[in-house]
Parts: structure tokens; sequence; C-alpha cells
């Protein structure tokens, strides 16, 4: 076996049973799940149609390159969303969904044969995929606090020299999971910097992007242009599973530094990532249309406005820059035992902040924070918000 698979941390939502086994929730109260990012909202039916009308592609072996027509959509909305003129052969690749994607890119960059143990650097708290693909690949992950003082934006300016010289790839999550925080022109300008003193790649994770109330989050790519730069060294990710709430179709795509995405498709033609025809075709649909992402958009902003500023009057938070989480302060300081009493006095279901987080420098900076993903109906949320209303007040 891999060795390194016994470095691999338990994942969050494994922790979360764990914390809630023999937990009692109070009798008739329906349970309202808001630990998972999972979307809710229904499948749009420009996808649903996509999907029926291709099922003759089930009897077709997938190009790992993705059809021409996929990837013209893909390169169309990047025009769209961000006034970028993308190499539809180049530079951009369809992927099974950006946990995948994640994983495997590291495992194609990663070059572990040289003396020292490389170096894979990830935001604090993060996405536990960026880790395990740190880690399997034979790099040592160095995580970077991302705290309230620094606008939940990783400080840079305290990773040590010896750490910057080892360093092959860099994580970042704009907008951020679980904080929301988006990352500012500057702040991408000061990566970039960093990026061309060091010769990291940016692995920019951006699967939230469409999430947002009105004013639309900087994309990797966008401010690299907007500085001036090529894409070298940078890599986006997205998703269809946020956008078109779709995450059963296991659906995205990467974008940007044509020479990183020639042998990311080298690794995945071997690996054997291709994405089924029919679901390119749903796909391809998907991104060719904005309106049902603006209903989306619009049914999460609802649900921020009814619940954010009364959450607020009982716990510590603030409406984030984008996505459909609130991180939330909880007193005491002990968000493991948050959880488990909202649990058992409301039956509401959030997830610890610290078991996003890893403990370093000093610090677990998701310690004493929970996150509430609103991904369940309005009614639900409005409801949850009641309840933990009514929680705060007895405790």
């Amino acid at each position: 076996m891999n060795p390194q698979l016994a470095s691999l941390q338990p994942y969050p939502f494994q922790r979360l049973r764990q914390l809630m086994a023999g937990a009692v929730p109070p009798a008739g109260k329906t349970h309202i799940n808001l630990s998972i990012g999972e979307p809710k909202h229904p499948t749009p039916d420009v996808i649903k149609d996509a999907l029926t009308a291709n099922l003759g592609g089930l009897a077709s072996y997938p190009a790992t390159l993705g059809s021409p027509e996929l990837r013209q959509a893909c390169a169309a909305w990047m025009q769209r969303r961000y006034g970028l003129a993308m190499d539809a052969d180049k530079q951009i690749l369809p992927v099974n969904g950006s946990r995948e994607a994640l994983f495997a890119f590291v495992q194609t960059l990663v070059d572990a044969s040289g003396e020292q143990r490389p170096v894979v650097i990830s935001p604090n708290p993060f996405y536990q995929i960026y880790e395990g693909a740190a880690l399997l690949a034979g790099a040592e992950p160095y995580y970077v606090n991302c705290l309230s003082d620094k606008r939940f934006q990783p400080d840079w300016q305290s990773v040590p020299e010896a750490i910057w010289q080892r360093t092959q790839v860099v994580f970042v999550c704009s907008p951020g999971n679980p904080t929301g925080a988006v990352m500012s022109l500057a702040d991408w300008k000061n990566l970039f910097e960093l990026s061309d003193r060091h010769g990291f790649v940016i692995a920019s994770d951006e699967c939230y992007s469409e999430i947002h109330f009105g004013q639309a989050p900087l994309g990797g790519l966008e401010a690299a242009a907007q500085l001036g730069r090529g894409f070298e060294r940078i890599v986006m990710f997205t998703s269809l599973s946020k956008r078109s709430n779709a995450p059963g179709m296991r659906s995205g795509f990467v974008a940007g530094d044509a020479a990183l995405l020639e042998k990311f498709l080298l690794y995945r033609t071997y690996q054997g990532g291709a994405m089924s025809p029919t679901i390119q075709a749903a796909s391809a649909a998907a991104w060719n249309d904005e309106a049902h992402v603006e209903a989306n958009r619009a049914a999460y902003i609802a649900k921020f406005d009814a619940v954010t500023d009364r959450l607020a009057a009982v716990l510590e938070l603030a409406r984030p820059d984008a996505s459909f989480y609130l991180w939330a302060r909880v007193p005491g300081g002990d968000d493991a035992a948050f959880a488990r009493r909202l649990f058992e006095e409301e039956h509401i279901t959030v997830l610890p902040g610290s078991y996003l987080a890893r403990d370093a420098h000093g610090v677990n900076p998701g310690r004493g924070f929970i996150r509430i993903a609103l991904v369940a109906t309005l009614a639900e949320c409005t409801e949850a918000t009641d309840r933990i209303i009514r929680f705060m007040q007895n405790n």
C-alpha cells in the first residue's frame, strides 16, 4: 500500500458523524441539515433536457480532451464572465468536477525526486482535497492561516523563505470556503509577484464564483489580464455543481497556462478521467445558459436577506463577499460542543469550523467558528434561524 495513505486525516463529515454519535435530537422537530455544501435547489430543465436528448452518447468512449462543442461553450462563458479570449483547444480542459481535478493536478505537478521534500501551500481553513493531494503526491502540506484581522485572506508574509524555496504549488480559494472571502486585485498582485520570485504554480479554486450578491468576484485569470500578465503558472478550477445545482454530474473545467494543461491532459489520459459524452452535452448546455444561474443566485440572496441580520443579533457573523456559507463565531470557543448541543436541542446540523482547519503556527483558525451552509429551502433556513435564536437565548 502507498504509505502516504496512513497520513490522511479523517474527512470533516466523518468527524461530524463521530461527534453526533449517541446524540438524541428533540422529538417532534424535523431535521435541518446546514452542514454540507451540497446545493439543494432543483437542477435546471435546460440541463435535464440536454441529458435526455443525448443519451446516445452512452454508447461512445469519451475523449479526455472533451468535445469541441463543450470546450467552445466553456471558452464562450469565460469571454462573457471575465472578458477573456481563451484558446478552447489549448487553454481549457473539461474535468469531472473540481475535486477530481484539484487532486489530479497536484499529482501532475509535484516533483518529489529531489533531496528536499517539496511543499504544497494551502490556506487554513481549507477544502480537504488540497491536503490529501499534497500528501499523496509526496509533498509536505504547509498551512497559511486566514484570520479575521487579515480579511480572512492568507498571510503570505508569514511564510518563511525556506518554505518558499521548496514550494511547488499554492492553492487559493476565492470565494473562500468556509469564509466566503474574495481576493482583491492587490491580493492577486502580491501572489503573482511571489510566484514570479519563487516559481510555484497557483491552483485557483473558484467553484463558488457565481454565488454572489451582485458584485461578481474577481477571478485569477481575470486578475492576471488586468495586471497585464499572461497565464503562466496559474490554472483556475470551476464547476457546475454550485453554479448550476448539478453536483451529481461531476462536471467542470480548468483553464489557464497552456503548457501546464498539456501535461495535465497527458496525466488524465492515463488516469482515465474522461467525461461521458452525455454529460459533456448537458454541460455545454449549462455553460451556454445564464438564466438559471441568475435565478439560482436570486434564491441564495433571498435566504441571506432573510437570515443574516437576525443571526447576527445572536452570533458574531457577517454576510460574506460571496458563496453560500455563513462563518459564525460561537460563544465559549468550543465549536464542536456548540454543534452537538445545537443538534440535541434544536435538531440542526452545522459543521464545526475546527474540522475544516489544522493547528498551525500556534492556532487552529477554525476553532470557535461554525460553518452554516444556506443550501436548504428558504422556509427551512428561516425555521433554522428561529431555532438558533431560541437556542442562543436558552444557553
